[in-house]
């Protein structure tokens, strides 16, 4: 590599537009995760930690409830390394167990309220979670595979629990919220009932939160099948302080509509360790419902929002949404997925906020760029993912050796470094080592940066489809229709979508002889997978483009596609 390009990367010049204000270093403490509620139950014990339609929780109760749920979680046994699942939406719940399972030296998998048996019953078992703390409407799903996995005790609540009375009470006599009545059965308990039973003295534990595992964070890849990214106390601390440098944060100071789900690490950071450290109030959504949420902007005065792409584009095309009042938004950072240009100014012109793009992934806790949050707009770069965060280092190298450094302005992989990058892949050395080199995280997007050091995503190296921020794994739709006796060859791309941001569509080959529909095709994946996972399209024909080792070529039908929609 020659000195000229070495030297591109190690200037920083994204430094020449650094924000005004925010440390280009952190001296990130060497502390749990749990420290964050500690410090703000102490220092801000009044100040309201969580509304949840209505029900405010203070901090000084939320670290009540979480120290007496860590004491009924180490009296079923809980120790220090044991995984815990958490199957459930953004409620307070879910804070409250996620902090302590943590407390207790646990460690945190969380699941996606939307898996099936299938995808849930994988989690379970490759986590070698030993128990379960789930929402009482998920429960069946979760009985019908409890058998199969090494789980010992499942912990059960409502959506109901820590609500107003008034609105639980309403809400089940209008059917509002779903309910699911579980009767008392073995190694089967109520979240509320050892709440209110436990006394608020858990064990001391002692944490290395350089070594120590907080969470198992599951994604994906080209391989098909989902793995969990390691992530220490460490990362999450380091990434939840960069956060609250990067927006300038002041304690007690903003409210933050948290509608990310917390089961996705974006949510889990973004959306509510940044909040807990900067004792911060957040305004809880179990999920995306446009006027619950423009609704609570308007009555909570909701400062921060984080979001993806999508919930911002519905936002600014319902027809309701010039009757609310959207001008408390300071901030916005959208991530998950491109952000289009005409969606970010629409959105700014009617909330008078700045919105700019991010990004972030998993394995690195998950944010490592993002455009400054200037309200002159003079240093954000549309299209952009912006520059560096603090401590992080980035840079574009060769596609085909990864050590190649290449000039400004050409493409590349995105690789990063940083204290929030995640300390390898559970139980999988080999994928560790291709992912981890020297130190940097290969990021698997392919970009570029340019003269002043921002960054652009291209394309990606992995064939990851992007459902409304939400990751879809092609390989692992392709091997359900492969399951199907009349499928012969499968490939599944993302198709661009307006709203969605990208689509699954399925491209089939029959075998010889035999029937089968599009929409029964459809079905059969879709009822294997999530919702947001499901086929959207499907296309049977005669045959698919083949590379000389007969590997399906995704790339030629996603340009297939994209020429399509250039014609209409």
């Amino acid at each position: 590599m020659s000195r000229e390009t070495e030297s591109v990367y190690s200037k920083k010049p994204w430094l020449k537009f650094w924000p005004e204000g925010v440390p280009q270093s952190i001296d990130y403490p060497k502390v749990p995760l749990t420290k964050f509620l500690e410090d703000s139950a102490k220092n801000y014990p009044e100040h309201v930690a969580i509304i949840f339609f209505g029900r405010k929780i203070t901090y000084r109760e939320l670290n009540s409830l979480v120290n007496r749920f860590a004491t009924a979680l180490y009296n079923l046994g809980i120790r220090k390394g044991d995984v815990v699942a958490v199957f459930l939406p953004n409620t307070p719940q879910f804070v409250i167990a996620y902090y302590a399972i943590l407390k207790l030296g646990g460690i945190v998998t969380a699941v996606n309220p939307l898996f099936t048996e299938r995808e849930l019953e994988f989690q379970l078992n490759d986590s070698e979670a030993k128990a379960i703390i789930l929402l009482d409407i998920l429960y069946p799903r979760f009985k019908k595979i409890w058998k199969n996995t090494k789980v010992k005790f499942a912990v059960v609540t409502w959506l109901g629990d820590y609500m107003p009375k008034l609105t639980a009470t309403l809400g089940k006599l209008l059917k509002k919220i779903p309910t699911e009545k579980i009767a008392t059965e073995p190694n089967l308990y109520f979240f509320k009932e050892l709440v209110e039973r436990s006394l608020e003295q858990p064990p001391a534990v002692e944490i290395n939160p350089l070594e120590d595992l907080a969470v198992l964070q599951y994604t994906g890849g080209t391989t098909g099948l989902p793995k969990a990214a390691m992530l220490t106390h460490f990362n999450l601390v380091a990434n939840a302080i960069g956060c609250a440098a990067w927006l300038g944060a002041k304690p007690a100071q903003d409210i933050g509509l948290s509608v990310l789900p917390f089961f996705h690490i974006y949510g889990m950071t973004v959306a509510m360790n940044f909040n807990i450290y900067s004792a911060g109030t957040m305004v809880l959504l179990p999920r995306f419902d446009v006027e619950q949420v423009l609704e609570s902007i308007e009555k909570y005065k909701v400062t921060l929002f984080p979001g993806v792409p999508t919930m911002y584009a519905v936002i600014i095309n319902h027809p309701k949404v010039g009757k609310y009042n959207l001008r408390s938004i300071k901030f916005c950072i959208s991530g998950a997925a491109p952000l289009p240009p005409e969606v970010q100014k629409k959105f700014m012109e009617i909330t008078g906020a700045v919105l700019v793009e991010g990004y972030g992934l998993t394995e690195a806790s998950p944010v490592t760029h993002c455009n400054p949050l200037d309200p002159t707009m003079k240093t954000v770069k549309v299209g952009s993912i912006g520059i560096p965060w603090p401590d992080t280092e980035a840079k574009i190298v060769d596609i085909e050796t990864g050590t190649r450094e290449m000039p400004v302005g050409e493409i590349g992989e995105l690789v990063v470094k940083g204290p929030q990058v995640m300390i390898g892949y559970w139980k999988r050395p080999e994928e560790t080592a291709q992912t981890l080199r020297d130190g940097w995280l290969y990021t698997g997007d392919l970009g570029k940066m340019d003269e002043d050091g921002y960054f652009y995503i291209t394309d990606r190296k992995k064939d990851l489809i992007k459902y409304k921020g939400y990751s879809v794994y092609p390989r692992e739709l392709e091997d359900i229709l492969y399951e199907h006796p009349a499928v012969k060859f499968a490939a599944v791309v993302g198709k661009p979508d307006p709203i969605a941001g990208e689509i699954p569509k399925a491209f089939v080959v029959l075998k010889e002889g035999a029937t089968a529909t599009e929409e029964e095709l459809m079905k059969f994946v879709n009822d294997r997978v999530a919702p947001y996972k499901a086929i959207r399209e499907l296309e049977i024909r005669k045959e698919l483009p083949m590379s000389m080792v007969g590997k399906v070529l995704r790339r030629v039908l996603r340009e297939e596609e994209l020429k399509k929609l250039s014609q209409t």
